[in-house]
């Protein structure tokens, strides 16, 4: 599979078709998912774009009917709205303060701590800790305490995650590959949505099973290729923000290997498909476990699979049109 890249140039592209090759199952609540999100938006203005508000929300209802499938209306409308809020925040606050210094987003996560901790409602004039507020709220009327301290925890590492991302987007030359490879799952919200799923699809795996290496090593090559194939989804995009190379896995395996952007694409394409190669045995293992609890993981790791290989050809990942 390849994609048009800059000048036109074509970039390899992983091929999934041995592994993840759609299409993919998706949840008869779409419509009334991005009915709902837009009704939430209203109620928290996260995006004055209406421009934005159009594609987020598209993307967002279709991505989340295709991750969590078997999800009923309400449950799948809150998971949305997370997915929404998180793609907001980085999108407002995180992408748009990274050019100018870190120090502003730094300001921002500040106000969602008391959020996260306790569920201090937040007087900030920003509409993110409210709208947080909201979510939180509604997840913890949902969940057991170990289920909601785990979301909110992957919460945390995910606003650590984007300002680590802020800090070294400037120079991304400058990151180690290997460190990058360890924060990327942070960023891409990947761990969060793990979080979540257990919540919204209603079971929980026990401590024993969580710690189950078949369990620990699907869930992160799920984690890697989210990371990675958004990576290349997302380069061209990105790209046109300049000067810049982004931060991203194809521009450090360019610096560590020398060689063309595209030589760079098809070594990380290369890794893309062992890692789904990876994932699909592990979702095949697991499937076949006992108890039920673990064929749900295996379940919901599937579907996030799925939705993180169906949006990269959504319309928000395309480079914007010549001019």
């Amino acid at each position: 599979m390849t994609g048009t890249g800059a000048g036109g140039t074509m970039l390899p592209r992983p091929d999934f078709t041995a592994t993840f090759p759609g299409p993919f199952p998706a949840g008869p609540h779409d419509e009334r998912t991005e009915h709902r999100l837009l009704e939430w938006l209203e109620e928290h203005p996260l995006l004055p774009s209406a421009k934005a508000r159009e594609v987020l929300v598209n993307i967002t209802s279709h991505g989340a009917s295709r991750t969590f499938p078997t999800a009923d209306a309400d449950e799948l409308a809150l998971f949305a709205e997370l997915l929404l809020w998180l793609t907001a925040f980085d999108d407002t606050h995180a992408e748009g303060n990274a050019a100018g210094g870190p120090a502003a987003l730094v300001d921002r996560v500040s106000e969602l701590m008391p959020v996260l901790a306790d569920g201090t409602a937040s007087r900030a004039p920003d509409p993110f800790p409210a709208a947080l507020h909201d979510l939180l709220a509604r997840f913890r009327a949902r969940a057991g305490a170990a289920a909601y301290h785990r979301l909110a925890a992957s919460l945390r590492d995910t606003l650590m995650g984007l300002v680590w991302e802020a800090h070294h987007i400037a120079r991304p030359e400058g990151v180690a590959l290997a460190t990058y490879l360890a924060m990327r799952p942070h960023t891409v919200f990947v761990r969060t949505i793990m979080a979540a799923g257990e919540i919204v699809l209603g079971y929980e795996l026990t401590d024993t099973q969580r710690a189950l290496a078949a369990v620990r090593k699907s869930e992160t090559a799920v984690a890697n290729l989210a990371g990675w194939i958004n990576d290349l989804a997302s380069y061209e995009r990105e790209r046109e923000r300049g000067p810049q190379q982004p931060l991203s896995l194809p521009t450090l395996l360019q610096a560590r290997h020398g060689g063309t952007i595209a030589e760079a694409f098809a070594r990380a394409s290369g890794m893309c498909e062992n890692e789904a190669a990876v994932v699909r045995q592990g979702i095949t293992d697991l499937a076949h476990a006992s108890p039920d609890t673990l064929t749900a993981h295996a379940r919901a790791l599937e579907g996030i699979t799925h939705s993180f290989v169906w949006h990269t050809d959504h319309a928000r990942y395309q480079p914007s049109p010549a001019r």
